[in-house]
């Protein structure tokens, strides 16, 4: 019999892999496997500091003097003389004689007939209807007889309550467990009053004392190369144009139907039925009011109001204020003593020492160069173009091109293999177990073997999807 096989043994394309980590099901003895492709082939490497960046800081630009405000568009403009549209006079509106013919269609061809009221299809409803007592009797009360039962007598003995004549004596649970202690208090660490320290205050610190500024020496300027024309003339002659012959043949029919003139040569008639039969009417125009002259009168104005006249004026006490009198404020010192301020002194604390190591690598004293490595050692060559295998003429001939290629003749097609670790109960695996790393074990039942020996190894271990 052979061994069983895991998923990531079985694939064949390297897609189907088991999860290598530990669920609930499995021991937590074992610890997980942190193993995959990506850490077994590709190993990790020291701490590689980036390379420095050789882009040249943001500066701004020198001043090149002030701008000239004339555009291609100013300088070129050439303004034109702006002439009067000429005014096309209205032509004089004179009315058609006789008169409007108001007839249409739906006068000439509609013939009026007298209609009637319509009658209803549908029968009247015919009531019937009696004043006689209905004396009947209904069905329930027919058939419904009372049973002569008799009532049973309750078995519950009565008992009257006494209330207890001693003290509830069932003590709790809290009364039971609790112990009154007498309590402790915590020891204070308020530090001792303490004095401040008297003179002004040493504000110099190492930074200060121990810097140095250093002179910067003048930034290296790279000097701009002049610009050297080419004196020979410039070949505007591509490959394509140098390289290309169109292949000889007829010219493309265009598909474009012709231009065919429209319409009749007759002067075009501006005239509308709307033109033709509109009268105006003679309109009057609105009547306007004069208004009336103001004439200011003559007599003194009267300013007295009845208001005025017959007012009475009370007597009446102003109402006392409901909030109290202000009190009478101190003109001594404010006194801004609090027990927080009288109790609590700052502790006299000095800042630790600042801990400075040694450099390790000694500061370079010199001037710096400005000159790299690449600068330095870079020795100039001179290119060599490449050589062109490209062919000097292409003669194109009338034969027609055979697109047959090696590939096309020689090649057969091979059926695709599906990989096993796709399809496992198709090609005959039965689920085995899972070990604690999270693996799933499958042995292939072989096709010699008969129904039973399948069917006992799959009730011995059941398979888990």
């Amino acid at each position: 019999m052979a061994p069983p096989r895991c998923i990531c043994e079985i694939c064949s394309c390297g897609r189907h892999r088991c999860y290598h980590r530990p669920t609930k099901i499995y021991d937590d003895v074992v610890q997980p496997s942190h193993r995959t492709e990506y850490v077994e082939k590709y190993p990790g490497y020291g701490n590689i500091c980036p390379p420095e960046s050789c882009k040249p800081k943001a500066e701004l630009p020198e001043d090149q003097g002030r701008m000239d405000g004339t555009t291609t568009f100013k300088s070129d403009y050439l303004p034109y003389e702006i002439v009067a549209r000429p005014f096309r006079p209205q032509a004089e509106y004179r009315p058609k004689s006789g008169k409007i013919d108001l007839g249409t269609i739906y006068q000439r061809d509609y013939n009026p007939h007298k209609v009637g009221p319509v009658t209803l299809a549908r029968p009247r409803e015919r009531k019937h209807t009696s004043d006689a007592k209905v004396d009947t009797i209904p069905t329930y009360r027919d058939d419904y007889r009372l049973w002569k039962g008799e009532r049973t007598e309750s078995c519950k003995v009565e008992r009257a309550y006494e209330p207890p004549s001693e003290r509830f004596g069932n003590p709790s649970t809290f009364q039971d467990d609790y112990i009154p202690r007498q309590p402790n208090p915590p020891p204070s660490f308020k530090p001792c009053e303490t004095k401040l320290a008297e003179g002004p205050f040493d504000a110099n610190t190492i930074h200060r004392t121990a810097y140095i500024a250093h002179e910067l020496g003048p930034m290296f300027v790279r000097p701009r190369e002049e610009y050297k024309p080419n004196d020979q003339p410039f070949e505007d002659l591509t490959t394509h144009q140098r390289d290309f012959k169109g292949t000889p043949g007829e010219q493309a029919k265009s598909c474009k139907p012709e231009d065919r003139k429209l319409g009749s040569d007759d002067p075009f008639k501006g005239t509308t039925e709307f033109q033709d039969r509109y009268q105006p009417y003679l309109v009057t125009p609105p009547e306007f009011q004069k208004p009336r002259e103001y004439v200011p009168p003559t007599d003194k104005m009267d300013l007295k109001s009845s208001n005025r006249l017959d007012y009475i004026k009370h007597k009446v006490a102003p109402r006392t204020p409901i909030r109290p009198a202000p009190g009478r404020k101190s003109t001594g010192p404010f006194q801004g003593k609090t027990t927080t301020k009288e109790d609590y002194q700052p502790w006299s604390v000095c800042p630790p020492g600042l801990i400075k190591k040694e450099p390790e690598i000694q500061k370079f004293t010199g001037k710096f160069s400005n000159l790299t490595t690449f600068r330095s050692h870079y020795t100039p060559h001179q290119a060599n173009p490449p050589r062109s295998f490209k062919p000097v003429q292409i003669v194109s001939t009338a034969v027609p091109f055979k697109d047959e290629t090696l590939y096309r003749t020689e090649y057969t097609p091979k059926k695709k293999e599906v990989c096993p670790g796709q399809q496992l109960d198709a090609l005959g695996y039965v689920y085995v177990h899972t070990d604690s790393q999270g693996h799933k074990f499958y042995r292939q039942v072989s096709p010699e073997r008969s129904g039973s020996s399948c069917s006992s190894i799959s009730e011995k271990v059941p398979a888990v999807s």
